[in-house]
Parts: C-alpha cells; sequence; structure tokens
C-alpha cells in the first residue's frame, strides 16, 4: 500500500494572537511543524503545541526560519552564514526544550517561507541551515523540496533527508513553488486540492502551473494551517487519502 506523511505548520501565533487551530489539526496530521520563535511562535505555544501533540502522538518538527517576526518569515533576507547557522540551532533547541518537557523530542527540521524558498538554489544559504542542524543534532531528518540544493548539502553532511510536496500550492515546470506574490499561487479549490493530494501521494506527479505534468515525488505532504477552513481541507484531504488507498502515516 502506498503510504505518505502529512504535515501542517503550527504554532503559528504570538501572545494573545493566534492563527492555527493547532488542536484540530493535530488530529488529522502526523508530523506538526512547530514555529520556533523566529516567523511566529513564542515559549509558552511551543510548549503547548508540543504537549498536545505528544498526547496525539503526532511528530514534532523544528520550523526555523528567518528572524522576521513582522514579515512572518516571508521576506527575503541576507543574513551571514555563520548567523544563520547558529540562530537555525538556537530555533531547534528552544523548541527541544519542551519537547522533551512533554515526554517527546524534535524528530525533524524544516524551513519556513522564504528560507525554505531561498535554499532551494541559495548554495550558502542552504550550507548554513545544513550547519545549524549539525549543530544542533547531527541524526535529525531535514524536509524539504525534491532537488533543492538544501537535501543535496543535508545528504553530503550524512542527515537523513525527506522529500514534500504542496496539494495547495502551484507548481512551475521546473518542480519548484510559484511565488506567492503571483496569481494562482495558492490553490483555493477544495476539489482540486484533495485531487492533487491523492495524485501526489499515487503517481509522484502534479500539474504545473504551466499545464505540463511534472515529477514531484514525495514523502511527506504539506498542508498550510494558516488558510481559511484549514481544519476542514485537511479532514478532506486525509479522507481523500484514505479512499484512493493511501495510508497516512509519519515518516520518522
Amino acid at each position: 500500500m502506498t503510504s505518505i506523511d502529512l504535515n501542517a505548520d503550527l504554532g503559528e501565533g504570538f501572545g494573545r494572537w493566534r492563527l492555527t487551530d493547532d488542536a484540530e489539526l493535530l488530529t488529522v496530521v502526523t508530523s506538526a511543524n512547530v514555529a520556533c520563535g523566529f516567523h511566529a511562535g513564542d515559549a509558552a505555544t511551543m510548549r503547548r503545541v508540543c504537549e498536545q501533540a505528544a498526547e496525539r502522538g503526532v511528530r514534532v518538527g523544528a520550523q526555523v526560519s528567518y528572524r522576521d517576526l513582522a514579515g512572518f518569515g516571508r521576506r527575503a533576507m541576507d543574513v551571514p552564514p555563520a548567523e544563520l547557522a547558529a540562530e537555525v540551532a538556537y530555533q531547534i533547541g528552544a523548541l527541544e526544550v519542551f519537547a522533551r518537557a512533554a515526554g517527546t523530542r524534535v524528530s525533524y527540521v524544516k524551513p519556513h517561507g522564504a528560507l525554505y524558498n531561498r535554499v532551494v538554489h541559495d548554495e550558502a544559504q542552504a550550507a548554513a541551515v545544513v550547519d545549524g542542524v549539525v549543530l544542533a543534532d547531527a541524526s535529525l531528518p531535514v524536509l524539504g523540496l525534491p532537488g533543492s540544493r538544501f537535501l543535496d548539502l543535508a545528504a553530503g553532511a550524512g542527515l537523513p533527508t525527506v522529500t514534500e510536496a504542496f496539494a495547495d500550492r502551484a507548481y512551475t515546470a521546473r518542480g519548484t513553488l510559484v511565488p506567492r506574490g503571483e496569481d494562482g499561487a495558492v490553490i483555493t479549490d477544495a476539489d482540486a486540492v484533495v485531487g492533487r493530494s491523492v495524485e501526489l501521494a499515487r503517481s509522484g506527479t502534479v500539474v504545473a502551473h504551466s499545464g505540463e505534468r511534472v515529477p514531484v515525488r514525495a514523502r511527506s505532504l504539506c498542508l498550510h494551517g494558516d488558510t481559511p477552513g484549514a481544519v476542514g481541507l485537511a479532514r478532506r484531504v486525509r479522507a481523500g487519502l484514505a479512499a484512493a488507498g493511501v495510508r497516512v502515516e509519519a515518516f520518522v
């Protein structure tokens, strides 16, 4: 039977402001990308999400990003490699404290937003993120886009690598994500998202923005938690995968 992991970005609030419905999404996903305070999240939120994830048997992942609370980590930034590596390790370490206190641990690392897109092609920034992960824990798997420099360098450093796909994001003919600022970059039709999820899980392909079918072989499927109706859509995706004979299970 084909299987796939479902991951979602969680803990994306700050103080009294909450963006994601963490408790409900944790009933659907198998891996939780927890914001570590640089693009969203704070100590209390990180602790709460780790506790909820541990209760439900959901794997905890550190979602590391540029230090950009105001821009939600989606603005391009130029951070010196040594500084970026230290900040990545810092974020992982902060989340690990709360994960261990909840009886679990940080099981993987995933970059967020502008950093995620940057390390697809930027050698220096990708290497810095890899260095930061190795500094924190050289056994941690990393999650990223198939064919990215990040995953190539991570594999070279001995880190386990996991490819992922996005059912609600448009792809270019090269297999990269269409930038969020462009029309059609985010797919909002629920039926289309469910169909693309099944297609990605079963065939490892997706129809690009240009109409071409491109290979996107992934072990994990990302469900965005900050979109309207995220919980309902996540449930539909999981139900659609089950109906198609796809087993949903964590990759670690």
